[in-house]
């Protein structure tokens, strides 16, 4: 059985988090902990020097940009090498490079690494047709979230970008999970969070298919229909369009009563449903 190395344990998917082994590393200076998140999110990988300007300051950096980015990484060693008793490889986990900087990826372990397993098993697991399985995989993703990816991080150019990209694929796990489970008959217990996700996320077209396909199957056909003109109304009023093809496939296979609806998934392609007419 391998020893585990590592050393340093940081969470990003919600309040930022650094433990040396068990002990809290204590890091309060916002520009300090834009260094660590980014680096953090790069573990293993050398993040450059402009790269970190950028995410300070932009495109406005002071003159003493270099000097005092130095100072940023000496507190960070400083603070590990506190959390670790004045251990040497504690200072050491963070490395220079040519131009840069990198935390020694086989010492660091972020929860973004226990999110993305638990992904790439509940989409193989899908792919397999075994629901069971994805739909307890999507839920170990999601259950590592604590929160707003860095929600207490000030965020730079860069760091919003890193963040944003967290937030949609916390999404997109939600929406699989949520498939597998309708794939499962579960879609009476998916009402009430299926209600309450599409309100916080009224222009999202899967996540209302989802809710339309899952009141179609309890019996509440007349509800289905609202949420599919709730959604025509509110992408006519904010952008001026209509839903999209498979959003109004799925609308014509439920007026229609298609018995496909029973098994189909809302989020397949569009021609999945065969709609019978009059």
């Amino acid at each position: 059985m391998e020893r585990d190395q590592t050393l340093l344990r940081f969470g990003l998917l919600g309040p930022l988090s650094l433990h040396f082994r068990r002990t809290p590393v204590e890091t309060s200076a916002p520009k300090q902990r834009q260094v660590l998140a980014l680096l953090a999110l790069n573990v293993g990988r050398v993040v450059t020097v402009p790269m970190l300007i950028e995410e300070l300051w932009g495109d406005r950096p002071p003159r003493s940009h270099a000097t005092t980015l130095q100072t940023y990484i000496l507190q960070l060693r400083n603070a590990l090498a506190t959390a670790g008793y004045g251990s040497p490889e504690a200072r050491q986990i963070i490395g220079t490079r040519h131009n840069g900087y990198l935390l020694e990826g086989v010492a660091c372990k972020t929860d973004v690494e226990v999110y993305n397993r638990h992904l790439a098993a509940g989409r193989t697991a899908a792919e397999a047709g075994d629901q069971h399985r994805a739909s307890q995989e999507f839920s170990h993703a999601l259950q590592v979230w604590r929160g707003s990816a860095l929600v207490d991080v000030r965020l730079g150019p860069i760091l919003e970008i890193e963040a944003a990209s967290l937030e949609e694929s916390r999404l997109c796990a939600l929406e699989r999970r949520i498939e597998a489970d309708l794939a499962l008959g579960r879609h009476s217990d998916l009402l009430a969070e299926l209600t309450l996700v599409t309100a916080r996320n009224p222009m999202n077209e899967n996540l209302c298919a989802l809710r339309m396909m899952a009141m179609y199957r309890a019996g509440h056909v007349g509800r289905s229909l609202q949420a599919y003109h709730r959604l025509r109304s509110i992408l006519n009023e904010e952008l001026g369009v209509e839903p999209g093809p498979r959003v109004q496939r799925l609308l014509a296979a439920i007026l229609a009563g298609d018995p496909g609806l029973e098994e189909a998934s809302p989020l397949s392609p569009p021609n999945q449903f065969t709609v019978r007419h009059p």
